[in-house]
């Protein structure tokens, strides 16, 4: 009983959910993940292909089973006219206005793609496109009423 009485208690509750800002970070810290990975992959000159279960019912038995399936992930970044890459960072379908009337960014090759994707994903998760993030989310949600 010695060994417990030497530790720090509490009364501390887990608490029962995230809040939802911290749900849609996590969300968006993911998807740049996955966005991160690709350009990696695609740097590197090899293929990113991630995979998801798939629950699909067994024609010969009837039985249901898990799969793996591949995950088709398009890439966020195209070629501007003047040659350089441009990014957009998106919520769902919905592109985030990173500043006031600006929803792109600009790179010069692959490695600067990286390192940019890498520094939103930081952003993200510091909470810097909260407010973003909620304004794109509320457009989102608010295609799904009637």
């Amino acid at each position: 009983m010695s060994t417990i009485t030497a530790l720090k208690l509490s009364n501390a509750k887990r608490p029962a959910n995230l809040p939802p800002i911290v749900v849609r970070r996590n969300k968006l810290a993911t998807k740049l993940w996955d966005q991160i990975q690709l350009a990696q992959s695609q740097a590197a000159g090899q293929h990113f292909q991630p995979t998801r279960l798939r629950t699909v019912r067994d024609a010969e038995t009837g039985l249901n089973k898990t799969i793996q399936v591949p995950r088709r992930i398009k890439p966020w970044w195209w070629s501007s006219d003047t040659g350089q890459v441009c990014v957009s960072v998106r919520y769902g379908s919905k592109v985030l206005e990173l500043a006031r009337g600006k929803a792109a960014i600009e790179v010069s090759d692959a490695q600067d793609l990286i390192r940019t994707l890498e520094a939103v994903k930081a952003a993200v998760i510091a909470g810097e496109l909260d407010a973003q993030i909620q304004a794109a989310s509320g457009a989102l949600r608010s295609g799904f009423k009637k």
